[in-house]
C-alpha cells in the first residue's frame, strides 16, 4: 500500500490508463514507493504491449562529424576544428562501415555528428543517397531536431520544412531524439546554451513529422535539472505526440560526467528507475520505452524492464558519444537475448519502426551458441577503427580557412581541385 491514499490512487489511475498529471508526476517522482511506483508502471506497459516479450535491435552509430561549435558542457565528444582529432567521414568512410553493420546483421545505421557548419546540405544528400544506393535494405535513422535545425538556420539558411524534404528525398527514414536534454531552458542555459531553444526543438520535430518521418525522443537526466523539470519534459513530449504524432519510442538515459566541462556525479540506478517509471505512466501516447542499458548497465537495464521498459535497445556494435564521457558498457546480441530471457520474457529482434524480425524461442539451441565475436562492438573509443581517418574532398576533412559556410568553401575546395 502506498503510504499515502492520494498517492495510492494515482498510481492506480495511472495504471488503468488515466492520463497522469504534470504535479501528481512530480509528487509521485519524489515519494512513491519505489515498488508501487515499478508495479504500476509494469502494469501499464503490460497493457499496452506484448506482455512477454522484450524487443532489442541490431544496428551501428556512425559519427559522421565530431566538429562542433555548440560546445555543450555535457560533451565530451565533440572538436574543434582544426583539432587534431577532428575528423569528417568521408562518403566512402560511411559505406564501408555501413557494409560491415550489414555483414552483422544490422537492419539501421543511426548517424549523428556535431553542429558542423563546414559541412552543406549536399554532403548528406550525397551520404544519404549513396547508401540507398548501396546498402537499399538499410534504414538510415540520422541527424536530430537539432542537427536538422542547425543545417536550416545556419548553414543553409532555408525554412526547416525545406531542409527535411530534401533529406528525406535523399534517404532519410527516420530522425533520433537527440539534442533534447531536457527541454526546459533554463537548464539548457545551463549545459547548452548555444543549442536550440526547447520550442525550436519541439517545432523541429513536428516538422520531421509532417513530412512523414517517425522520430524516437530522448531526455538526458541527472545533471543541472529538478525533478519538475523531468517531468515538464515529459508533459512537452506527450502534448507533442497528442498534436502531431510521430514519436515511436522514448529513451531515457542517465548524464555520463567523465572529461567533460559540467563534471558532476552519475545519477543512481534508482533515480533512473523511478524517472523510467514516471515515463511509462506520464506518456500514456507514445507505445515503446527503452531501457539505455549503454548508460546504466545491463543489470540495470534488466531491473528496467520491470520497470515501464519494454524494449532494451541496441547491440549498439559501434558507440563514440556516451562512451568518450565515461560509460564503460558494452554488449552484444547474445548478452542482450539472456538479460531478456532472465528477466522472464521472450526476446524478440525488431526494426527501427518496431516490427518484429525474429522471435528468440526459449528453447531456441541456436540463440545460445551465438558467435560473440561476430555480434560484438566493432567499434568504439580504444578500438581500432573508432576514430576515422581524415580523408580528402568535398566531404573529408573539415575545410581550411575562417568562414564557416559550407557551400562557400566546398565551391572554393572544386575550383582548387580543378
Amino acid at each position: 500500500m502506498a503510504t499515502t491514499l492520494p498517492l495510492q490512487r494515482a498510481l492506480e489511475r495511472a495504471a488503468d490508463g488515466e492520463r497522469l498529471a504534470p504535479e501528481l508526476a512530480v509528487r509521485l517522482l519524489e515519494s512513491a514507493p519505489l515498488l508501487e511506483l515499478a508495479g504500476a508502471a509494469h502494469e501499464r506497459r503490460r497493457a499496452v504491449t506484448d506482455p512477454g516479450r522484450v524487443t532489442y535491435q541490431i544496428d551501428r552509430n556512425i559519427n559522421y562529424t565530431n566538429v562542433c561549435v555548440t560546445d555543450c558542457s555535457f560533451c565530451a565528444f565533440y572538436r574543434h576544428r582544426g583539432h587534431p582529432e577532428a575528423y569528417t567521414q568521408s562518403t566512402e568512410q560511411i559505406l564501408q562501415r555501413c557494409r560491415e553493420a550489414v555483414e552483422l546483421g544490422a537492419t539501421s545505421v543511426l548517424m549523428q555528428g556535431g553542429h558542423n557548419p563546414w559541412l552543406p546540405i549536399s554532403y548528406y544528400e550525397e551520404l544519404f543517397g549513396a547508401i540507398k544506393t548501396a546498402f537499399s535494405q538499410l534504414h538510415v535513422h540520422a541527424l536530430s531536431p537539432t542537427e536538422i535545425g542547425f543545417i536550416a538556420a545556419k548553414v543553409e539558411e532555408k525554412p526547416v520544412a525545406e531542409v527535411i524534404a530534401r533529406l528525406r528525398d535523399a534517404g532519410l527514414d527516420s530522425v533520433p531524439g537527440g539534442g533534447a536534454e531536457i527541454l526546459v531552458d533554463r537548464v539548457r542555459d545551463v549545459v547548452s546554451p548555444k543549442k536550440q531553444r526547447s520550442a525550436d526543438w519541439l517545432d523541429t520535430v513536428r516538422e520531421i513529422h509532417r513530412a512523414g518521418l517517425p522520430t524516437t525522443a530522448t531526455m538526458m537526466m541527472g545533471h543541472a535539472e529538478t525533478l519538475a523539470e523531468r517531468v515538464e519534459h515529459l508533459r512537452l513530449l506527450r502534448e507533442l505526440q497528442d498534436g502531431q504524432p510521430g514519436i515511436l519510442s522514448f529513451i531515457p538515459w542517465t548524464y555520463q560526467p567523465d572529461h567533460t566541462e559540467l563534471k558532476g556525479e552519475r545519477a543512481s540506478g534508482t533515480d533512473y528507475l523511478r524517472t523510467l517509471a514516471i515515463a511509462r505512466l506520464m506518456l500514456d501516447n507514445v507505445l515503446h520505452l527503452q531501457a539505455s542499458w549503454l548508460t546504466v548497465g545491463a543489470q540495470i537495464g534488466q531491473l528496467a524492464l520491470s520497470f515501464g521498459s519494454d524494449d532494451l535497445g541496441s547491440v549498439m556494435l559501434e558507440e563514440n558519444v556516451v562512451t568518450l564521457a565515461g560509460a564503460p558498457h558494452a554488449s552484444n546480441q547474445a548478452e542482450l537475448i539472456r538479460v531478456i530471457e532472465d528477466a522472464g520474457f521472450t526476446a524478440a529482434r525488431r526494426d527501427t519502426y518496431y516490427a518484429i524480425l525474429e522471435v528468440h524461442e526459449r528453447d531456441d539451441a541456436a540463440a545460445s551458441m551465438l558467435d560473440r565475436r561476430r555480434v560484438g562492438r566493432i567499434a568504439g573509443p580504444g578500438i581500432a577503427g573508432s576514430t576515422p581517418a581524415q580523408s580528402p574532398g568535398t566531404a573529408g576533412v573539415v575545410p581550411e580557412g575562417d568562414t564557416p559556410s559550407g557551400r562557400k568553401r566546398r565551391a572554393a575546395a572544386s575550383s582548387t581541385r580543378e
